[in-house]
């Protein structure tokens, strides 16, 4: 470590500023584990078996177009056009960063602002900013935003919230000492959230469609929040449901929070995505990360700007509203181009197939002796309740060569009742000869 400036009287000093006696304390909230994963990799070799041993490694994983493929649960499999990764591959936005001189980033800049305006109009809401990293960080940014209008610092969750996405929030929220309350999580759709709304309230997140699929109307959510001075924070973790659905802003949600991966942007072993953030304009110098805005230059042309830019790496970083607001900018391009080519009508066919295909999915397997679906109301994702464990049926599912879904236990590991669980999803890339094959395998696992 020669290049680091600091000697051991240095590092003491500041760790008796900070009230730790050894480095090691500073990781006390990583688990051991993660912190020092134990890899079991063989000894340096050359190139080529380098190769070899890492193909073999490589072949172990099933791709999600090799066959039947029913995943979802906040990341979701949809057809992306060859346009997209055509022009997103241009040097010129491949390689392109922060566009702080807009004279030579004025492509960068109007892109993000048509992003904004498709998020905005998607969304339903005022303003959007140019992107977050992803739905679960946006959700987290959200509820500090919510805090810094209210001046308050309890925040109540509901219980259909995608459990990746109130994790990060509960951290983000518990470590700075506000107050993280949790609805119950009710696969049926109700989960009581309203009796948790008071005086003290923040914020209210919910999700829609949630973690189970259900559809929800947040119109009384809304109510009963601005009833006691609060804000509603709605989330969406498939964004090509709002083809179909109302758009939370029409609800009465004050910040709308999203995960834009189903348009444009694949799978990707789970990332890169693109975080969706859109609010009313009352709003908007709460709003954490960048925002694009349209001006005129110096000879009257149209042009555009970064404007409202407090966040950490600029000049008035002491105004930051947000520590890790750098948005994806490569992913907003693929959302944008896809978005583009689809239009609305594009938009409205899009989610009309999906939720056909949901649609075909849980008739299909709701009609197997001791499968039960769980919901009344599902836009491409639904849950059923099956008569034994879900993940040793998803494992026996995937020998047959069908990725069925995601089990509950993966993601309540702690509750016994969601073992039996099992969330569906089925985008337009799902045939009626996978919906047949999951439910004949279906028949035979159980």
């Amino acid at each position: 470590m020669r290049y680091l400036p600091l000697n051991e009287i240095d590092r003491a000093q500041m760790r008796e500023v900070i009230g730790v006696t050894d480095i090691d304390e500073l990781f006390a909230d990583v688990p051991g584990k993660t912190l020092n994963p134990s890899l079991d990799l063989p000894d340096h070799q050359g190139e080529l078996q380098v190769e070899t041993i890492l193909g073999e490694m490589a072949a172990k994983n099933r791709a999600a177009g090799a066959g039947p493929f029913f995943v979802g649960a906040g990341a979701y499999k949809h057809h992306v056009p060859a346009t997209v990764d055509h022009i997103i591959q241009r040097s010129e936005f491949l390689t392109s960063y922060t566009p702080y001189q807009p004279e030579i980033a004025q492509g960068t800049l109007q892109y993000l602002f048509e992003f904004q305006t498709q998020v905005a109009a998607l969304t339903g809401m005022d303003v959007a900013n140019a992107s977050m990293y992803d739905g679960s960080t946006a959700c987290a940014e959200a509820a500090l935003m919510a805090k810094r209008i209210t001046k308050r610092s309890r925040f109540v969750m509901s219980g259909g919230l995608h459990p990746h996405y109130a994790s990060v929030t509960r951290t983000n929220s518990e470590l700075i000492g506000d107050e993280v309350i949790f609805a119950p999580s009710a696969p049926d759709g109700q989960g009581g959230i309203l009796d948790l709304i008071d005086d003290q309230t923040s914020c209210v997140i919910v999700q829609t469609p949630d973690i189970f699929g259900n559809v929800r109307d947040l119109t009384p959510i809304a109510e009963a929040a601005h009833e006691k001075g609060a804000l509603l924070i709605a989330v969406v973790t498939e964004i090509v449901s709002l083809g179909a659905l109302k758009s939370p802003g029409e609800m009465g949600a004050d910040i709308v929070v999203a995960e834009g991966q189903s348009i444009g942007v694949s799978l990707n072993y789970g990332g890169p995505y693109v975080g969706l953030f859109a609010t009313r304009q009352k709003y908007v110098r709460q709003m954490p990360g960048r925002l694009c805005g349209e001006t005129t230059d110096a000879a009257g042309q149209r042009g555009f700007v970064l404007t409202l830019s407090t966040r950490e790496q600029h000049i008035r970083r002491d105004k930051a509203t947000s520590n890790i607001c750098t948005n994806s900018g490569l992913c907003a391009l693929a959302f944008t181009v896809h978005m583009s080519l689809l239009g609305g009508t594009g938009l409205r066919q899009l989610a009309t197939l999906n939720h056909e295909a949901a649609c075909d999915a849980a008739d299909a397997l709701s009609g197997i002796d001791g499968v039960e679906l769980v919901n009344t109301s599902f836009f491409n994702e639904f849950t059923m309740r099956l008569p034994r464990n879900a993940e040793e049926v998803v494992e026996d599912l995937a020998k047959c060569n069908i990725i069925a879904g995601v089990p509950g236990g993966r993601l309540w590991p702690d509750d016994e009742e969601m073992a039996n669980l099992l969330i569906v999803a089925a985008t337009e890339c799902v045939t009626p000869q996978h919906i047949e094959a999951f439910a004949t395998a279906l028949k035979e696992v159980l």
